[in-house]
This record gives C-alpha cells, sequence and structure tokens, in this order.
C-alpha cells in the first residue's frame, strides 16, 4: 500500500517539538503542534483580566514555545512564510484533531510515566493505521509501547531527531517489539527523501547509537585530558578540523549543548548498560562534577568551560584552567604533527600522519582511537548489526567528517589492531577474522561504497544508496578531463560533472579554464554537464587574491581580460549546445552565485546560502551577476506594471549584499526562478536527481539559446530614483561615502546607463557597462582596503 504523509500532529512544543513542527513545515506538510494549557494566569494576562478558559490563555504556551523557536537563529524553518502551515493547539481542546492526521509524534518531557499517559489519550482519537512514533532520546521503546493496542504497537516506533532539527542530519528509528516491516521501510524512505535525513535504524538499546559512541568519546577525552595533562584549547585544537571535525571541536560544543544535556546521558547509560566492557568510563571525572556543582552548564548559564568576559570595552574568551578550576586567558595550541598535516588537504590522508605523530598530538590521537576502535567493534550485534550505520549515526548527527570504522580504513585496519592491542584493549573475534582475509570494512565496486557485513562475512551494497552519486567512488577511474583545481568526471549516460577542488571552490583560472574545456568536451562527446560538487560548500566566489594582486599592481588590461575571461565562461554556460545544471549547495557566493544565474537550470540544496555578496569587497558583481539581476528585472516587467519597484528589488538584492538563509530564501531573492529551478531536501540524492534533469533534457531535444537583445533599461528615469534613494541614506549615515560611491556605479549599471528614454538593450552591452564599473572601483584604495582586510580577517570591512 502506497502511504503518503500531508497532516502531522506533534504533541508537545518544547524546543525540540517547536523545531522539529517547524522542519516539518518547511518541507510542505500541515502540521497540528500541540501543548498543555496553563494552570494559571500570567501577570499582563491578569492586567487585561483574562480568565483561564480564554483561547489566548489556553495556547499561551504552545504559542510562545513556537514564535520563540521561529525567532532563533538560526532560523528553523526554510522561509518565515512557511510558518503559516502550523496550526497551534491545546492537548484539553484539540486532541481530537490527531484523528485526520496521518502521522502523531510524541515530543513531550522525557518521563515514560508522561508519555505514557500522553499514549493512552492518543489511543483514544487516533485512526487505526495512522504512523506514531516518539522523539525520545533515550526511553526504551518497547516500555512505552506497553499496554497499547494490536494496531498501535505495529504502527509505532522511536523518531529520534537531533536538535536543531532542520540542521542536524541524522534521523534513529527505534522499531518497538511488534514495529511491522512496512512502518520501518516507509519511515526509512520518508526521512531519506522528503526530510532531508541519513536515516539510521538502531536497536533499543540505550542512548541508541548516536549518543552511545558520542557521550562514549567526549567522556574518553574527559578521562585522558587529565592523564595527558592538555589543556582545553589543545585537545580542541585537536579535534576539530583538522579530523574532520565541528570547529566547535569538543569543549566548545559542550558548552554550546550543555554540559547538564551530557551528563544526564552519560548518567543514563552507566545505569543502564552495566554489562558494557567500558562501564566505568561513563563515570564523571573530579572536575566534571565540580562544574556541575558551580552550575558552570556552558552557554545557557554564561560559563562552561569557556567564559566569555569584557574587558577594557572589548570582548575576551576566557578557558578553564582544568587543575585548578580557575579561568585563565586563552593559551594557542601548536604541534608538531599537525604542521606535517597542512599541505594534505584530504582530511583521510592526514589520519596515518597524525596517528604516526612522536609528540604529544601523537600520543593523544593512538589513545583516542584506540579507545574508539575498540568500543565499536563491541558494540555491534549491540546496539546494531551494520559498520555503516554507526558511522552514519557520527557523521549526522555529530558533524564527523568520517565515522570510525572510516577512519579505522584511513589508519589502515592491521595497524588500528596495532593501537587497540598496545592499549591492552580486547577486540571482537568479528574483528580478527576480518583481518585475517581482509584488509578494510569498506570497499568501492563499480563506484558504489560496500561494507564488511559481520553475518555473512562478506562485502554487501550499502541499502537505500543504489541512486546515490559519490564523486569520491568515482574519479579515479571515470575522469574525462582534470587540473589542479578541477575535475571533469563522467557520471554514465551521456551526463558529465564538473568538479572544483580548490581551496573553498573559489572560482580561479583553473576552474575557469576547465569549465570552458568541459564545455568543449561535453559539446563534443556528451549530452549535459552538471556543475557540481561534494565539498562543504559550492563555491565562496571568485579568487579574491588574484585581483586584488592585480588591482594593487595596476595591471587593468590583465585584470580586464580576466574579468571579460569570466564574463565569457558564464555566458558560454548559458549559450552552449548542451544543458548546463548547477548544484550549489552551502556557501554558494559571488562568483558562485553567477555561476547558477546562467545555469539552465538550478537543482539546488535546501541548505543553500546564497547571494551576490561583491558589495562586502568594495565591488559590484563583475562575471555577469549585474547583468542578469538587470535581465531578470526587465522580464519580471512583463508581468508587472511598477517597473521601478522590481528594479529597486533586484537592485538591493545586490547592493545589501542579501544572501538566502534557505535555498526556498533564494526564490524570493530573485536568485532562483519558480518557473525552472528545484529544491531537493536530501543533499545525498543532489547530483543524482541533477543528473536526471540533464537527461531530460537533453531527450527533449535541447537546442542552444540565443544571446538576448532584448533587455528593457529605464536609463534617466531609473538612475534618478536610485541616486535620490543612495543620497538619503547617506544623508541618514544608514551607509558611508564610499558605500554610496558604489551604489551609483551599480545604479548605472542596472539602469542601462545615462540613457535619456527607457529602451532595450543585449546582453554585451551590459557585461561592458558591468566590467568597467567593476574595474574602475579596483582602483579605489577603498576597495583594495576592503579585499585585503577580507582576505586577512574572513570579514567584510566597512571603510
Amino acid at each position: 500500500m502506497k502511504r503518503n504523509i500531508e497532516k502531522v500532529a506533534v504533541l508537545g512544543s518544547g524546543i525540540m517539538g517547536s523545531g522539529i513542527a517547524a522542519h516539518l513545515a518547511g518541507i510542505g506538510l500541515q502540521v497540528l503542534l500541540i501543548d498543555i494549557s496553563p494552570k494559571e494566569l500570567n501577570e499582563d494576562e491578569k492586567s487585561k483580566g483574562l480568565s483561564l478558559d480564554h483561547p489566548s490563555v489556553q495556547k499561551r504556551i504552545v504559542n510562545d514555545s513556537l514564535s520563540k523557536s521561529l525567532k532563533s537563529k538560526p532560523s528553523p524553518i526554510y522561509n518565515a512564510s512557511f510558518a503559516n502551515r502550523i496550526k497551534t493547539g491545546t492537548f484539553e481542546n484539540d486532541l481530537h484533531q490527531i484523528a485526520e492526521v496521518d502521522w502523531i509524534i510524541e515530543v513531550v518531557v522525557e518521563r515514560l510515566d508522561i508519555k505514557k499517559k500522553v499514549f493512552e489519550s492518543v489511543e483514544k482519537h487516533r485512526k487505526r493505521g495512522t504512523l506514531i512514533s516518539s522523539n525520545t532520546s533515550g526511553i526504551p521503546i518497547h516500555l512505552m509501547a506497553e499496554g497499547r493496542s494490536e494496531d498501535f504497537q505495529e504502527h509505532f516506533l522511536g523518531t529520534h531527531f537531533f536538535n536543531p532539527a532542520r540542521y542536524l542530519r541524522l534521523l534513529e528509528l527505534i522499531p518497538g517489539p511488534k514495529t511491522n516491516q512496512e512502518t520501518i521501510r516507509f519511515f526509512e524512505y520518508f526521512g531519506r527523501k522528503f526530510l532531508g535525513k541519513s536515516v539510521v535504524v538502531a536497536k533499543d538499546t540505550p542512548a541508541f547509537i548516536g549518543n552511545r559512541i558520542g557521550i562514549f568519546s567526549i567522556q574518553s577525552l574527559f578521562h585522558l585530558v587529565k592523564d595527558l595533562e592538555m589543556t582545553i584549547e589543545e585537545v580542541d585544537k585537536l579535534t576539530g578540523p583538522v579530523i574532520g571535525r565541528p570547529k566547535s571541536a569538543t569543549f566548545r560544543t559542550v558548552d554550546v549543548v550543555g554540559l547538564d544535556t551530557l551528563v544526564h546521558v552519560a548518567n543514563g547509560i552507566k545505569e543502564h548498560c552495566t554489562s558494557d566492557e567500558r562501564h566505568e568510563l561513563f563515570s564523571l571525572p573530579g572536575f566534571i562534577e565540580s562544574m556541575m556543582e558551580a552550575n558552570r552548564l556552558g552557554s545557557k548559564t554564561g560559563e562552561g568551560f569557556y567564559k566569555k568576559i569584557k574587558k577594557d570595552g572589548k570582548s575576551e574568551i576566557l578557558s578553564l584552567e582544568l587543575t585548578t578550576g580557575e579561568y585563565r586567558a586563552a593559551k594557542k595550541a601548536k604541534f608538531a604533527t599537525l604542521e606535517k598535516t597542512k599541505s594534505v588537504s584530504n582530511v583521510a590522508d592526514r589520519f596515518p600522519i597524525l596517528v604516526g605523530g612522536s609528540d604529544k598530538a601523537g600520543e593523544f590521537y593512538r589513545l583516542v582511537f584506540a579507545d574508539l576502535f575498540a568500543y565499536v567493534s563491541h558494540r555491534m550485534g549491540e546496539i546494531t548489526d551494520a559498520i555503516y550505520k554507526i558511522d552514519d549515526a557520527m557523521k549526522a548527527g555529530f558533524g564527523w567528517e568520517h565515522g570510525p570504522f572510516e577512519i579505522w580504513d584511513a589508519v589502515g585496519l592491521q595497524k588500528g589492531i596495532e593501537l587497540v592491542k598496545k592499549q591492552h584493549l580486547e577486540l571482537p573475534a568479528w574483528i580478527e577474522e576480518l583481518a585475517a582475509n581482509q584488509s578494510s570494512f569498506y570497499k568501492i565496486v563499480e563506484g558504489k561504497t560496500h561494507y564488511y557485513d559481520t553475518e555473512s562475512k562478506s562485502y554487501q551494497n550499502i541499502p537505500g544508496r543504489e541512486g546515490f552519486i559519490l564523486l569520491d567512488n568515482l574519479r579515479e577511474k571515470q575522469t574525462v578531463y582534470e587540473n589542479k583545481d578541477f575535475s571533469l568526471i563522467d557520471l554514465g549516460e551521456g551526463i558529465v560533472c564538473a568538479e572544483f577542488h580548490s581551496k573553498m571552490n573559489t572560482i580561479g583560472a583553473d576552474v575557469l579554464t576547465g569549465l570552458n574545456k568541459a564545455i568543449d568536451i561535453a559539446e563534443e562527446r556528451f549530452d549535459g554537464l552538471i556543475v557540481g560538487n561534494q565539498g562543504a560548500n559550492f563555491s565562496v566566489g571568485a579568487n579574491l587574491g588574484m585581483i586584488f594582486m592585480l588591482a594593487v599592481e595596476q595591471e587593468y588590461e590583465e585584470l580586464n581580460a580576466a574579468i571579460a575571461y569570466f564574463q565569457n565562461t558564464m555566458m558560454r554556460m548559458r549559450y552552449s549546445s548542451i544543458p548546463v545544471i548547477s548544484t550549489p549547495h552551502g556557501m554558494c557566493l559571488g562568483g558562485g552565485c553567477e555561476l547558477s544565474l546562467h545555469a539552465d537550470k538550478v537543482v539546488a540544496s535546501a541548505e543553500t546560502y546564497i547571494g551576490l555578496v561583491e558589495f562586502g569587497v568594495g565591488v559590484i558583481p563583475g562575471g555577469g551577476g549585474t547583468k542578469e539581476m538587470t535581465l531578470r528585472a526587465s522580464d519580471a516587467f512583463k508581468k508587472n506594471d511598477v517597473e521601478l519597484n522590481i528594479l529597486r528589488e533586484h537592485f538591493l538584492t545586490i547592493a545589501m549584499a542579501k544572501v538566502s538563509t534557505s535555498g526556498h530564501e533564494a526564490y524570493d531573492l530573485g536568485l532562483f526562478e519558480k518557473s525552472k529551478d528545484v529544491i531537493v531536501t536530501n543533499r545525498d540524492e543532489q547530483l543524482s536527481i541533477a543528473k536526471s534533469y540533464a537527461r531530460v533534457l537533453a531527450d527533449a531535444g535541447y537546442v542552444k539559446p540565443i544571446e538576448r537583445t532584448d533587455i528593457k533599461v529605464l536609463g534617466k528615469q531609473a538612475l534618478g530614483m536610485f541616486m535620490v534613494g543612495t543620497d538619503s541614506m547617506k544623508a541618514g549615515n544608514y551607509i558611508s561615502e564610499y558605500d554610496l560611491l558604489m551604489a551609483d556605479k551599480l545604479a548605472y549599471v542596472m539602469s542601462g546607463g545615462d540613457l535619456s528614454a527607457a529602451t532595450t538593450v543585449s546582453e554585451r552591452y551590459l557585461l561592458d557597462i558591468e566590467r568597467e564599473a567593476f574595474l574602475s572601483l579596483c582602483g579605489q584604495r577603498k576597495t583594495l582596503e576592503r579585499i585585503q582586510h577580507m582576505l586577512t580577517t574572513g570579514k567584510p570591512l566597512r571603510n
């Protein structure tokens, strides 16, 4: 039976409940968010003479919780307008409405007695066959299901979202003893396809998979940091981006999450996992107990492992000295082993170097990975039946670039075993059996990742990933062309993918050369071209260092040629004889945005943060971005009579350097077009979906477009409006003198120049005046200051 979900009831409106409701609304579902009614009036309600049965009082808890969630940063919802899909109610008055929904998810307080009471009430109104789940982070699913009807139990399971629900990709599914297979399979599909999650089916054990391994890793570090006499800065330096972990690393992450939250989960594991071979490790070290007693819980109490203070009018971050319990000025951490990895861009290639280090860092990594490898190997059969589920849980739930078994593969199977045995830790028999016959946990077979299955003792395809395209698996054998910063990879079925791998995927000379070569090859031998990669960000824009160097040395002819080359490359993408599809994700800024503006179609990740941000470095978009926004405004004129207002909105997108907070918001900024561009919730499927669209466009008989010569520009009429507006902004001290100069340059281009009347112009005309304005700004000292400041600090300068 095909099952659809259109309406969802979320029971409980706390941080998680409201966050889940916002994410469900974000993907297009109707949501009923329910919570309890207050038992007494607050002061404001008393002053208004309201009673407890007044509608606004009854819904105060749920409405305040949702409002607080929607105002939080980063936003829990893809677009603020999507919040109108959420309807609020109370348990007392609105629980009967769950009879109309397709899925009921319970997100009330983590107490078994309260959850069981909620489910008892739910069963009075729930219709047969309706899916029902709990977002518990650790309460046994079988205990919650006790006493419920057969139909309830068959459709009941745990759906453990990680906080924040929109951004953390892990969704753990925990079946109960009677959950039917159809329910599990549906949630695996729905979670991956619609919720955009990395879905992992876990066994009904304490803390499930993610928290069991994650809390072990943190507890291991807590004990190790004292043994090795390390500072918290040293540990955070060693457990951050250098090993593919978030910048917040270990102790900053604990501060953000809350030490009390971590301690609660650790105590739960210690209480319920008495047969765990590392049970003693879940005991709290003395310094953690002292911090709990002192209420040093992290961000929520203002101090934790780090503390932010004001000194001489400036903010300063202090660090906790674990030996004394006192705060002190932060210390820089530096290790010789880390210096050896600076030239190694691929994180997986760093692990052998790190465990081979002869300093304290090397010792630290050998101990940490030995602990981790031994622990995860013993969890097989207990918390899960497949190694990839542990790896997926750590990557999607804790932001690790590589899971434990993937790290072990990078270190080397035999080397990992040596590390474990050197620490006198035991390994299960299946590890020894694997090592006797194989050399890794994973293998690439015909471009697909296969994992070692401990039951069949053979390598198996990872289920649910049949349609995924992983460029790492294809690059070695299917690269058609490459240079230092660029690869062209054959995806099969007549489609190729242009991949950047420069630093932050910036667009410099090698990438532009690669794009031109890619179009040449695709036009000659293939049917379609995708521009995409699987790095953290699509592209942060043009190579600023190159622009700065040419501008400082006043090589204006060379700079003019470089900008023209960029513009012409974008135009080649637009006007080639094969369909070109862009697949932005993460940051897609400046030149990366301009590239997407010129694609035939955009297949964007829902988590795309896209914008023309060139104003932040003192220039206007010079790679066709200003031209394209003028063209898009012109096209919108035909649908709306208020031409100046339309042009003004497109102008402000550039002048205010607006960046979308999601792919959906990019439609509002005019950077994506609903008539042709699409949003994909699961980034893992982005390239395969883009490939399908490229194939459809080619099969439909793609014809090379003709360059536009019909762009309506408004001339002096628009120029006058812009100058009045920018002058008033300057008079009100909203913009600087230099901001005014840049805005006037932008206004000139988007008005089509100083024309006496509205007329139509060509794309080439607009590109010429765009480039002229860009070059003139590059000759200004303040622009060079802005570029230099961005290059050295990573932040914009207002001068």
